[in-house]
């Protein structure tokens, strides 16, 4: 049985790395945080009204990644790898400094932040965890996508189904308990797109920082990464991923289960808000005997992709 307290980091750490998106490059240093703080973002190079929240109601662009921002329109943008290793890792209370407008890609995935968390250790803290439990089936559909979630005992479980004409990609598809499953092959996975694609995303201001370094690149029948795959639904995985991190937006650990088409940063943060418009759909709870998130992780440290 694993402590269902909330918990924080032991002590600080730094890292710093390119920001896909902007190109810029970030140094960001996580900070113990005290209980129900909540993960909240501080942008360090801004002098005032700087602090910015990790909640679906802050989410002010869901465009090829998730971007965070405050009532004086200070923003963080790309948080979800570093928000789905807070998941995976049992983080509940954090402060993030940064001193730019983007999180670092790392290498694309959150294989990165799940090995400092690892190496730095966590903190117990006294109160207790955040769970929701979900109490109806939600629904949301868009044109081919589509998402929904229905209640579960006590876990978090993600089935995700993607498809792309691509045969590479092509129709994955992958069922994730996160309490019983094996997560490395999902904070591993990276982010990803089409090389067909690459200009189009630079066109419009975006990708300045991508390379072959932090994200899958397919072109045609190829994927032009040394090495390949990491694992063979590295593309769902991905998916998958970026889905928690999306999730940990809420608030809380959400308890139900999820069943996802086609989905992305938009389709998961329109339907979060979809979830909470209905309070009729949830219920905050306190759960006692229920093995939680922390799963036993191996992550050694080890930079165009974006899927959205």
């Amino acid at each position: 049985m694993q402590s269902l307290n909330q918990k924080t980091l032991l002590s600080p750490v730094s890292f710093k790395g390119i920001g896909l998106h902007s190109g810029l490059v970030s140094n960001v240093r996580l900070i113990p945080a005290e209980a129900n703080s909540g993960v909240i973002f501080k942008r360090v190079d801004v002098e005032k009204n700087n602090l910015i929240r990790a909640n679906f109601k802050n989410v002010s662009s869901s465009k090829l990644c998730t971007t965070l921002s405050n009532s004086e329109g200070v923003s963080v943008s790309t948080v979800e790898h570093l928000l789905a290793s807070f998941y995976i890792a049992g983080i509940d209370n954090v402060i993030v400094e940064i001193n730019n407008l983007e999180v670092p890609i790392m290498d694309g995935s959150s294989k990165d932040f799940i090995a400092l968390i690892k190496q730095t250790g966590l903190k117990e803290l006294e109160a207790k965890r955040k769970f929701l439990k979900i109490l109806k089936k939600v629904e949301f559909k868009e044109n081919e996508k589509t998402i929904s979630i229905e209640p579960s005992d006590n876990t978090f479980e993600v089935n995700f189904q993607l498809g792309y004409k691509n045969k590479v990609i092509g129709n994955q598809k992958n069922s994730i308990n996160f309490q019983t499953d094996n997560l490395e092959d999902i904070y591993t996975s990276r982010t990803f797109c089409l090389f067909e694609d690459i200009e189009k995303i630079k066109e419009i201001g975006l990708a300045k920082g991508g390379s072959l370094d932090n994200a899958v690149v397919v072109k045609d029948n190829e994927i032009l990464n040394e090495g390949g795959l990491r694992n063979k639904k590295e593309f769902v995985n991905h998916k998958i991923l970026d889905l928690a991190g999306d999730f940990l937006l809420s608030g809380y650990r959400i308890i139900g289960i999820v069943k996802c088409n086609q989905g992305g940063h938009y389709l998961s943060n329109t339907f979060l808000k979809e979830i909470f418009n209905d309070s009729s759909n949830f219920a905050p709870i306190d759960l006692n005997n229920v093995q939680i998130v922390e799963k036993n992780f191996k992550s050694p440290i080890n930079k165009l992709a974006v899927n959205a």
